[in-house]
């Protein structure tokens, strides 16, 4: 197998895995401290805003590397292995399946940002206001 599809094939993996994630964020099953850092990492890896911009040479990508990854081990860890094995079934059955609510979480998840970084703007503009 060629780097190139070999590379290709592993983006594919961890775009599935992120998904099983967000499936198993949603399951009662899981336990609340696990789903919080389920939707922080599926934020974080579905989000076009990263804490070092991707412009940035060899940094850019190194958090993209680095800590989706790490956080995806540290909440495998989290998800009991029966509601993992499900989400991950689910998550491969739907890859197939064309999703057109990628770009309405897309737009979740900018909205989000933007209203964290307002939030973060009236917490520094009252802070200097005193």
């Amino acid at each position: 197998m060629r780097p190139l599809e070999h590379w290709r094939q592993r983006a594919a993996q961890l775009k599935q895995e992120v998904h099983a994630l967000y499936l198993a964020a949603k399951d009662p099953r899981v336990p609340w401290h696990a789903k919080l850092l389920a939707i922080c990492i599926v934020a974080y890896a579905l989000s076009p805003i990263d804490l070092i911009p991707d412009f940035i040479p060899v940094l850019g990508y190194l958090d993209d590397l680095i800590l989706v990854p790490l956080g995806i081990y540290f909440l495998l860890k989290l998800i009991p292995p029966d509601v993992l094995a499900e989400c991950r079934e689910r998550a491969r059955l739907t890859a197939t399946a064309k999703t057109p609510a990628r770009w309405f979480a897309a737009s979740v998840i900018i909205a989000m940002w933007i209203a964290l970084a307002l939030w973060l703007i009236g917490l520094i503009f009252r802070a200097t206001k005193d």
